[in-house]
């Protein structure tokens, strides 16, 4: 996508609206990187407006953050118990923090907003300096399943249909370089909003790779958050890498 940055996706509008896009499995997540996390601390990459970050937080579980968009850390500040998560402002794949955690993660495919398999494979790479040698490094992705049902490579899905306004999501696949250009559109009588999202993405065994590159392994791998055995059939992946 032409003259795309990542921090495009994530403005102010954007930042307000994710508070209305909870998708239902929130308490199963946090319960999965709980146990993962145990009594250590936790560090969240492209932590957000903190759906994931918050309640985990509230649990126990010491968690920090990293983030590209002011925008979204400043919802996340807003929310209670938002002021109290330490975020780092800057490129998640750097890991640019100190110390080692327990527990590292990365959902609602996040880590394919770095959008080269170089800058992904120094991700793996950044974070296995920072996890402790029995710490987990969890990625939620989609699945690839999407991609097979796709019709010339694209769709368009209605997302939402209201009075005062439709919500399009509109997404172009190139198979040959892993990419997806997406855009939310809103049509509205104020007018038309574009949401532009750029992803490059990796199926599971790419992953497996760039783990092992990193000088990590598969540990699990799951369906969902429930712990649902991988089928590949579902809409998301849950990996869990370690030493």
């Amino acid at each position: 996508m032409k003259n795309y940055e990542p921090v495009m996706s994530f403005d102010a509008e954007v930042a307000h609206e994710f508070e209305d896009l909870r998708r239902g499995d929130e308490n199963a997540a946090v319960a999965f990187l709980e146990h993962l996390a145990g009594d250590r601390p936790a560090l969240e990459l492209a932590i957000g407006t903190g759906r994931i970050a918050l309640p985990l937080a509230a649990r126990g579980v010491r968690v920090d953050g990293i983030d590209i968009s002011p925008a979204m850390v400043a919802q996340l500040r807003s929310m209670a118990g938002g002021d109290k998560i330490a975020v780092t402002m800057g490129d998640f794949a750097d890991v640019p923090v100190a110390g080692a955690y327990g527990l590292i993660y990365l959902v609602f495919n996040s880590l394919f907003n770095v959008l080269t398999q170089d800058d992904q494979v120094r991700c793996f790479e950044n974070v296995a300096a920072h996890l402790t040698d029995d710490g987990s490094f969890v990625i939620e992705a989609g699945s690839p399943a999407m991609l097979y049902r796709l019709r010339d490579h694209q769709y368009v899905e209605a997302e939402s249909i209201e009075v005062g306004a439709v919500r399009l999501d509109v997404l172009r696949h190139y198979p040959a370089t892993q990419m997806l250009d997406e855009s939310h559109v809103t049509l509205s009588p104020e007018g038309i909003r574009l949401n532009p999202v750029v992803q490059r993405y990796a199926l599971p065994a790419e992953l497996d790779l760039m783990a092992r590159i990193a000088g990590l392994r598969l540990k699990e791998r799951w369906d969902d958050w429930t712990r649902r055995p991988y089928t590949a059939t579902g809409s998301t992946v849950v990996s869990v890498y370690g030493r």
